[in-house]
């Protein structure tokens, strides 16, 4: 692609960064097959092609965010699935996020959508006060109609996606260290994150459970919280960034004075975040090594345990599992064959459902910002994982999880849920009613 930054434009690092990457895009189109929004709604605005253009122009007049680009920067996904596709290497991922910051900078948002922004922002990477929120939602949740006929199906999303079940206590809250009974192999930290703990605090006790049984230390340190994935998709460039600092804070105190063999996520959006830290602190000169060292020690849960010898499994099973691969896993991270291969091992049966790089809809906080999309997205994404008839559906990314669930009645699990059930763990919540279709392997079988 031709551009026309002028000379003095290209001495701000920002449209030098952007200029760089608009001019790796040759139209092909190619992207367009496999965008979510532009296989729904067809309009090359809503495709990644579409998008460079819009984005190009905005940079190269260095204007404010005009409301046309506004409107379809706002719909698109971040599933980055175009970069997978992509045969020339456009890095959609950091221009689309350069032109969100631009816009949260520049253009003009209606007062009702700055708020629910600011909510947001606010709320869910905080658990604490995510939490309180969550309480009060039975008593709003009657009027969620009422929000859709005013003019706030955002709130009607939010009422929606809150739970309606009692969330069980976490077995491990808080910072601290679980600490292996066996002889200790590996000393891991672990990004309790902020959301994943408040809706399903499960996956995180089954990641130490089933980690702490084969000889990892796994600690979470204090002051580590939010990844900062939320406000970056937001545009809110700098308050990811102070979140981004407190985490590398964080672990980097842990990481001077003892020995840490990886940093372990398993919320496949926060992993996608963590692992570009290195980029987003190229401009934080006290940060820029750290965050790059950090980064580079970051590791799904999935991949860790795939490098991780876990031996046979305590318990077979005839389950069906469909799995759903993360956006964010499988083109965030290029993590494709890890999840299946560890569910395999165990004893699953993993089924694979159509258009599987087609996004569910989540993807953060769309399904809150974008609902009608989002429940286009979901009724797609379920049609597809139910036509191949599974027992029970698993995936990486608790937005996934949630957004999901809430369109079908099959259960959905965290794949390490999956393997620690295996591996001698609970029966994961909500898979009750199958633990008679699960066999202990005998004592000499599974050592």
């Amino acid at each position: 692609m031709q551009t026309n930054f002028t000379p003095e434009q290209l001495t701000d690092p920002r449209l030098f960064e952007a200029d760089a990457m608009l001019k790796r895009c040759v139209h092909c189109g190619l992207c367009t097959a496999t965008c979510s929004t532009y296989v729904m709604l067809g309009d090359e605005r809503d495709s990644p092609r579409g998008r460079i253009y819009l984005m190009k122009d905005m940079f190269e007049r260095d204007r404010e965010a005009s409301p046309e680009v506004q409107f379809h920067i706002d719909r698109c996904l971040s599933c980055l699935s175009c970069m997978t596709t992509c045969p020339s290497g456009v890095d959609y991922m950091h221009l689309v996020d350069m032109a969100r910051s631009h816009i949260e900078e520049t253009g003009t948002r209606s007062a009702k959508d700055r708020l629910i922004r600011r909510l947001l922002a606010a709320l869910i990477p905080y658990p604490e006060r995510f939490r309180k929120a969550l309480a009060l939602a039975p008593l709003a949740r009657p009027f969620t109609g009422l929000m859709k006929r005013i003019g706030l199906p955002e709130i009607a999303a939010m009422l929606a996606l809150a739970p309606r079940e009692r969330i069980p206590p976490a077995r491990f809250a808080g910072p601290g260290t679980a600490a292996t009974s066996d002889d200790r192999r590996k000393r891991v930290l672990l990004l309790a994150g902020c959301a994943q703990q408040v809706l399903r605090p499960e996956i995180n006790d089954a990641t130490i459970r089933l980690l702490a049984r084969n000889g990892v230390d796994v600690v979470v340190p204090p002051g580590a919280g939010c990844c900062g994935a939320l406000v970056h998709h937001m545009g809110k460039e700098a308050a990811a960034l102070v979140q981004a600092k407190q985490n590398i804070d964080a672990w980097w105190k842990v990481v001077e004075r003892e020995q840490i063999d990886a940093i372990i996520i398993n919320a496949s959006g926060c992993g996608t975040m963590v692992k570009d830290y290195g980029h987003l602190m190229r401009h934080e000169p006290d940060y820029t090594e750290r965050a790059a060292t950090l980064a580079g020690m970051t590791l799904d849960i999935t991949e860790f345990l795939t490098r991780f010898e876990l031996g046979a499994p305590r318990r077979w099973s005839s389950l069906r599992v469909a799995y759903h691969s993360a956006c964010s896993m499988q083109h965030g991270q290029r993590i494709t064959s890890e999840p299946r291969t560890l569910l395999r091992k165990a004893g699953f049966t993993v089924l694979e459902p159509p258009e599987g790089h087609i996004c569910c809809g989540s993807a953060g906080v769309y399904n809150i910002l974008q609902p009608e999309l989002a429940d286009e997205l979901r009724t797609r994404k379920v049609a597809n994982i139910e036509s191949v008839r599974p027992d029970i559906v698993a995936a990486g990314n608790l937005g996934c999880i949630t957004q999901i669930g809430l369109g079908t009645r099959l259960p959905i699990v965290h794949t390490v849920e999956l393997l620690d059930w295996a591996f001698g763990g609970p029966v994961p919540r909500g898979l009750e009613s199958f633990k008679s279709f699960v066999s202990d392997v005998p004592g000499d079988a599974a050592a």
